[in-house]
């Protein structure tokens, strides 16, 4: 192959712009690698006066994104726009209907629209390239598609949000609460000024819904996963955790069982010495088990300019070397409907925090409610010098293995229980499959 690549970039944010920098700065080494020049012809953004810090000279600028899908003189359409509809999944389909590979970083399309959009790729026998969309400079997409196809993936346990494992390992040094750290992860440029998709698990879990695709042949379901935020978890928490030889992080695990297939994110206990444990600040990482290679884990910066924007270079590199591959591995028509594991099915332990009133018998009665409701009891700790001033203690039990349902029936009990302040709060301790 001798004639350029022609790129043509949606978006031209903190990812775009890094895009050109690296294509700019790396142009004469991925002409060596690919055998071809790789050019940027055209871009689209919302203000084409803005200064970004990069040289656009000789690059057109189109107001409608829509225009590179259609343009004759693009091969690459990269989409660094955001969002599960709108311009961005116009785009992405109209490029693909014309015949053009599509580089996004968008998670939250390919979520809600992967599937879809991999026929439309394979129909054209065009690239729809992702990396960029998983776990930032991590290579876990090619990692999946490319180097473990040997492998039958039993379970995936990822950190994929920089924002959550950033305010938890904060919390974890300082010794404050949840609200303080996220207060200063926005100040830093961490936390958007709307959080909710990060701290609320939905931008892990939309990660989650692509990496279990990969890993089984499935659909992509994001409407079967099972997702929990960390708004709810306190200093306390992370230091009852510390006690117990543990450390919490905000986990996304996919995991193939007889019944089916589990996917949820939520805050977890880690066992400390673990590699997930040890991963801190905004870093990113997946741990994969299969069935060949064993336990593997990658780590690495999972959002930022540099990162993502590499990812974005890579899936470019192998478009121009002529490497098109099926979007998730397994044809679009061959992919299964996910079947999803009943919850109830699925065993723990579970750490589980309540406020009990500071009154004689209220202890006894607790323990007595959770044993009515088949909980088995492995440790209880209450710290009467950690009242929070309301005249409650928190009191923490760490259960033995119990299944979902049974927990979450007892949840609803104590939180009904007169010895009983609030909602208890109830995380899995996920122990045995990370060691």
């Amino acid at each position: 192959m001798t004639k350029p690549l022609r790129i043509g970039i949606a978006g031209l944010g903190t990812v775009g712009a890094g895009v050109v920098k690296i294509l700019a700065a790396r142009a004469a080494h991925l002409s060596a690698a690919t055998g071809r020049a790789i050019e940027i012809v055209a871009v689209s953004a919302r203000d084409s006066n803005k200064d970004r810090g990069i040289d656009l000279t000789g690059v057109r600028f189109e107001r409608d994104a829509l225009a590179l899908a259609t343009a004759d003189d693009i091969d690459v359409v990269a989409e660094m726009i955001g969002g599960s509809e709108g311009v961005a999944r116009d785009l992405v389909e109209a490029a693909l209907k014309a015949g053009k590979h599509v580089v996004t970083a968008n998670k939250a399309l390919l979520a809600h629209h992967g599937a879809n959009l991999a026929r439309l790729a394979e129909a054209k026998g065009v690239a729809l390239n992702y990396e960029a969309a998983v776990a930032g400079g991590i290579p876990i997409v090619k990692t999946m598609r490319e180097a473990l196809a040997a492998n039958e993936i039993r379970s995936i346990h990822g950190i994929l949000n920089g924002t959550c494992n950033y305010i938890l390992t904060e919390m974890e040094t300082t010794g404050r609460d949840f609200g303080d750290v996220l207060k200063d992860a926005q100040a830093l440029g961490y936390a958007e000024a709307d959080p909710s998709f990060d701290v609320g698990g939905i931008d892990a879990a939309h990660k989650l819904a692509i990496l279990t695709s990969l890993a089984f042949g499935t659909e992509v379901d994001f409407g079967a996963v099972q997702i929990e935020g960390i708004e709810k978890i306190s200093a306390t928490d992370i230091s009852f955790a510390r006690e117990f030889g543990y450390k919490i992080r905000l986990l996304a695990i996919a995991e193939k069982l007889d019944s089916g297939i589990v996917q949820r994110v939520h805050p977890a206990l880690v066992p400390e010495g673990t590699p997930l444990a040890a991963v801190s600040g905004v870093y990113n990482a997946v741990a994969v088990d299969a069935d060949r290679v064993g336990h593997m884990v990658l780590e690495g910066r999972g959002a930022g300019e540099g990162p993502t924007a590499s990812a974005v270079i890579s899936d470019i590199v192998d478009i121009a070397r002529g490497l098109i591959l099926a979007p998730f591995i397994v044809p679009a028509d061959r992919l299964k409907k996910l079947v999803q594991a009943p919850v109830d099915t699925h065993k723990k332990a579970f750490y589980l925090r309540v406020r009990a009133v500071d009154r004689a018998g209220s202890m006894a009665a607790i323990t007595q409610a959770l044993a009515q409701a088949s909980v088995s009891i492995e440790r209880i700790v209450q710290r009467g010098d950690r009242q929070d001033g309301s005249g409650r203690l928190p009191v923490v039990f760490v259960t033995h293995a119990t299944d979902e349902g049974t927990m979450a029936r007892a949840r609803a009990h104590l939180a009904e229980h007169e010895d009983v302040a609030g909602t208890p709060l109830v995380l899995r301790i996920e122990d045995g499959e990370l060691r």
